[in-house]
């Protein structure tokens, strides 16, 4: 969970050279990266996306607005800031931390409602959620799901609500920034590499697609919840260990 948080993560924990490259170009790997994401979860989701296209009406365009608006607005006026000033292994661990335990947490709660009965004060919830996801670490998908949960919707429902949620949300902020990073150009020599880093982003994002099926399954996201924590724990004995590091 987090593609931000682990892109910070991972190249500090073994070492790679990622973090000692310049701002734009780290930028425009995470672009590309987003675009794989974005075509993975357009794929995976078809079935899902086209279903709810048929069922739109006037109630479920207010829903997403309701969504979309509080992440689009915190994205656009505070994005870069927050990156900026949590986007560190210890910011990083302490959100996977935090998330984990608020994960385990509403997932305690009982399954009261199903997706039809998630109203407009639901929706804009779950969209305050996506918005506290700009920090890295945090996850939009996990921040829907622990959101949804909280809120008293079963599982199955906040499945749905994340995934119907971080699709137009991942392709908004791929184009955005693709946009924007298409105006600087790219260096010849790293279309490679981020061609191989938007291809490894597709293949992950279906599997993790595939596993979260999965693990909804099971009747618990306990897996998740353990798993962040874990991370973060180990992300923050690195860090004391390395005091120098950022």
């Amino acid at each position: 969970m987090s593609s931000s948080g682990h892109l910070v993560l991972v190249p500090r924990l073994l070492d790679w050279p990622y973090a000692r490259l310049d701002a734009r170009t780290r930028k425009s790997f995470e672009v590309a990266l987003h675009v794989g994401t974005a075509l993975a979860l357009g794929l995976a989701l078809r079935d899902e996306v086209l279903r709810e296209a048929r069922r739109l009406d006037a109630r479920r365009v207010l829903h997403a607005a309701l969504a979309f608006a509080p992440p689009a607005v915190a994205g656009l006026r505070y994005g870069s800031v927050v990156e900026e000033r949590l986007g560190t292994v210890r910011g990083v661990a302490l959100a996977q931390i935090f998330a984990g335990l608020a994960l385990g947490a509403a997932d305690r709660r009982p399954e009261r409602r199903g997706r039809a009965r998630a109203g407009a004060f639901d929706h804009l919830a779950l969209g305050v959620a996506q918005a506290a996801a700009l920090a890295p670490g945090v996850s939009r998908g996990g921040a829907t799901v622990t959101a949804a949960r909280a809120l008293g919707l079963t599982r199955s429902a906040a499945g749905r609500l994340s995934r119907e949620m971080a699709g137009p949300i991942v392709v908004g902020a791929a184009a955005l920034e693709g946009k924007r990073q298409a105006s600087i150009g790219l260096e010849p020599g790293l279309r490679a590499p981020f061609a191989v880093g938007a291809a490894t982003a597709f293949a992950s994002s279906w599997a993790a697609s595939r596993l979260v099926a999965a693990v909804e399954g099971m009747g618990s996201y306990r897996p998740f919840a353990v798993y962040r924590v874990a991370l973060g724990t180990a992300a923050l004995v690195w860090a004391r260990s390395r005091p120098l590091s950022p």
